[in-house]
């Protein structure tokens, strides 16, 4: 299957939404409300699949861009694995019927219980990033009588050339280890005889446009395995990563899967074991909307705002990451004068700020606005600031739909606090 740019039609919608009816299911499910396309996802999933067809590669889905359970049930019946970084992620991938065996644990800071719980339902591999991480799960294997498999993250301290908050490559990063000290792991690998250290790990990134840091990064990454290999230490799996870019924008375009594909296969030429990848935002993010509507306009003296139903609570990564995402006017521009508007929310916040200076078709309170490219890092970032209960979630497949989670309630949002009435003494 040939990768599709993700095409717009003419009402500037991505045509995954094209058969469906975004005002009914607004009308009838409420707004803020995000929509995912079945069909953008499956689309994505099996052109990477295919491109990768003539290697012996493995897709982790990162669960941390969209961990919705319907998402990942669908990834899981086209044949993804998972990346995961806690143990509720690890409990998320297994209740979707993801296999074990096809679930890695990568991130900074494992706790003892989520080693343990990764040990006993024996995921197929832990991505190790430091040497404290690697003495827990030696002492914790050991103490169960398991045998834990494990790759080494190295940083390449390569330049993602992205935002410097999801840089992950560089070497004043928290993530993985050096090159080096790496080196000293597998020499002494002796010392932690209940892990299994036959495996190396990268991620440098997300929001990549370019193919040149992963190239740089694969590059290394190679170098390293073959001194290795050399030194007689045999590596069975690489797993490079993840971090594909997607169109957030106008002259944005997602990395080909064919062309990365190509990359990985020169650089890793030779390679007799698995490789891993681990894309998480190229998969979901443009496969995901937000329906929201217009509270209000507000005139100011110097700017015009657009306060919408949604908030930063709802969506952080404009707030976070200064992100930008397309924004809709649902019915187009109905022969409406263009206005320039800051797009805002309604949280007590200067922060909750969607757009700044975005000329829209004029919207009137009730108006309904989908704000585009949020499938990923966006429902998962989701929280209850200013007390206010986390949107619905809708999957959409042609013109039907299914509610994939619930709209929170007040008081399922307040179900876990009481009254400081039950006092104990530490």
């Amino acid at each position: 299957m040939e990768q599709r740019v993700t095409r717009l039609g003419t009402n500037g919608l991505p045509e995954a939404f094209q058969q469906v009816d975004l005002a009914a299911l607004a009308a009838r499910e409420g707004t803020p409300l995000y929509v995912y396309a079945a069909p953008a996802i499956r689309e994505r999933v099996r052109g990477l699949r295919e491109a990768l067809a003539g290697l012996d590669a493995g897709i982790r889905y990162a669960v941390k861009a969209n961990g919705n359970g319907a998402v990942l049930r669908l990834l899981a019946e086209e044949g993804a694995g998972a990346d995961i970084v806690s143990g509720g992620e690890l409990q998320r991938a297994l209740r979707a019927g993801i296999a074990a065996a096809d679930i890695v644990f990568s991130g900074v800071g494992k706790s003892d219980a989520e080693i343990a719980l990764a040990l006993e339902v024996g995921i197929g591999r832990f991505n190790i990033e430091s040497r404290a991480e690697l003495d827990a799960i030696q002492r914790i294997a050991a103490a169960r009588g398991d045998r834990a498999v494990a790759s080494v993250r190295i940083n390449p301290d390569v330049d993602a050339q992205t935002h410097a908050k999801i840089s992950t490559g560089k070497a004043e990063n928290k993530f993985g280890v050096s090159i080096d000290e790496a080196r000293a792991w597998f020499a002494a690998k002796a010392q932690w005889p209940d892990v299994q250290l036959d495996g190396l790990h990268m991620h440098i990134g997300s929001q990549l446009l370019s193919l040149d840091p992963v190239r740089e990064a694969l590059a290394r990454m190679a170098a390293f395995w073959k001194e290795l290999d050399a030194a007689g230490h045999a590596i069975a799996s690489i797993d490079v990563g993840g971090g594909l870019g997607v169109r957030y924008r106008e002259g944005e375009h997602a990395p080909d899967a064919r062309e990365y594909a190509d990359a990985i296969a020169r650089a890793l030429a030779g390679f007799r074991g698995r490789i891993l990848v681990e894309p998480g935002r190229w998969l979901v993010a443009e496969a995901g909307l937000v329906l929201t509507r217009a509270m209000l306009e507000k005139h100011g003296e110097q700017r015009s705002f657009l306060v919408l139903d949604a908030a930063m609570n709802d969506l952080l990564r404009p707030s976070l990451y200064d992100a930008w995402h397309d924004i809709v006017r649902i019915g187009g521009a109905d022969g409406r004068d263009a206005t320039t508007y800051d797009v805002v929310g309604p949280v007590c916040e200067t922060g909750d700020t969607f757009a700044t200076g975005r000329t829209l078709p004029r919207c009137e309170a009730g108006d309904l606005v989908a704000i585009l490219g949020a499938g990923a890092y966006a429902a998962s970032m989701g929280s209850t600031y200013n007390s206010r209960p986390l949107p619905a979630e809708v999957m959409v497949d042609g013109a039907r739909y299914a509610v994939v989670r619930r709209r929170q309630s007040l008081e399922e949002m307040l179900g876990g606090e009481q009254p400081a009435t039950d006092w104990k003494t530490p």
